[in-house]
Formats: C-alpha cells, sequence, structure tokens
C-alpha cells in the first residue's frame, strides 16, 4: 500500500501501517544522529528534562551536508539505525513514535516499538541528494556545538520511506 500522511502521525495512522507499505510524509520532524542521541539519554540518566519535546514526533538518523547556494539543507541521507539502539527504547517510552533510518534494528527496540505503538521506517541510503529536496526548512533545536549531529527541526514535504517494523513488531529484514 502507499500513504500519504501528516506528521505528527496519529495511532490510527500508525495501526494500520504494515511492513513494506510505501509512505510519503510531510510535516515536522527531528533530526539527530549518535552523539545528540547519546546526550540525550545521558541528560535523562541525570534526571534533567530534554530539551526538545519528542512526544509524538518522529525522528530521522541523519547529519547533513553543508547546504549549498540556494538550499536549505545539503545531502541527508539516512544514517545506520542501529547506531542509535542502545538509546531508542528510553526515548520511545517518553513518546517518540516514528524513526527513520537504515539497516537493522535489535530486540530491545523492536519491543519498544511494540510496546509504545510506534514505527521504524527505512529511507534510501545513498540517495541523500535527492532526499534533501524533500525538507523545506532546516533549524537547529540542541546541541549546536555538534555541528551536524545536532537536533534539528525539519519540515518535509512528501518525504519517501517504507515500513520496516510495524506497531505489531513485524519486521521487513526478516523476511
Amino acid at each position: 500500500m502507499e500513504y500519504h500522511l501528516n506528521l505528527p502521525l496519529k495511532k490510527e495512522d500508525i495501526e494500520k501501517l504494515r511492513v513494506g507499505d510505501f509512505v510519503y510524509l510531510s510535516g515536522p520532524m527531528l533530526a539527530a544522529r549518535d552523539a545528540a542521541h547519546k546526550r540525550l539519554t545521558e541528560t535523562l540518566a541525570r534526571g534533567e528534562s530534554l530539551p526538545v519535546d519528542i512526544d509524538g514526533m518522529a525522528v530521522y538518523y541523519m547529519g547533513p551536508t553543508p547546504a549549498p547556494p540556494g538550499r536549505v539543507i545539503g545531502a541527508a541521507g539516512p544514517t545506520t539505525a542501529g547506531r542509535m539502539d542502545a538509546y531508542a527504547p528510553a526515548l520511545l517510552d517518553l513518546g517518540l513514535k516514528v524513526m527513520i533510518g537504515k539497516g537493522r534494528r535489535n530486540p530491545a527496540v523492536k519491543d519498544a516499538i511494540v510496546r509504545n505503538e510506534a514505527l521504524y521506517l527505512a529511507a534510501i541510503g545513498g540517495a541523500g541528494a535527492l532526499l534533501s529536496e524533500c525538507i523545506q526548512s532546516s533549524e537547529v533545536l540542541a546541541y549546536e556545538d555538534l555541528g551536524p549531529e545536532a537536533v534539528r527541526l525539519l519540515f518535509v514535504k512528501e518525504f519517501p520511506a517504507i515500513v520496516a517494523i510495524d506497531s505489531s513488531g513485524n519486521d521487513i529484514y526478516q523476511y
């Protein structure tokens, strides 16, 4: 199936999506990579509030290249999601609903996806320049010192992805 959906996703959107479905996302999403995820979980471990609201949000595992003249962002391809596996369950338990990256996820992440009725979507690796065309704006929200790994707020239009793990735990990488 193919779906054109607005972010943040509604519960009924998440429930209807199945492994292998194509989605085109429009609206606000976060972008963050390894270093930002590490800082977010360290912040939680200290009992502090996160510098960004993740409740109901999608996060794209991406660190962009510098924006060329006239563009809001440079190449914006997905990074390997497994590098965020140590951090993902805690963020999902706090309300994160969608993760976008590439590659397999570990069993703890899959369990957290099911427990929290969330999704993992796969973006197309090697297509960073193409995917950047779906990004209409980019603003650093936290950890500016991390450069491309800072937490960003993106506004996307018709951002393409494939449901890789659905809210029931079905996993495209296990077929």
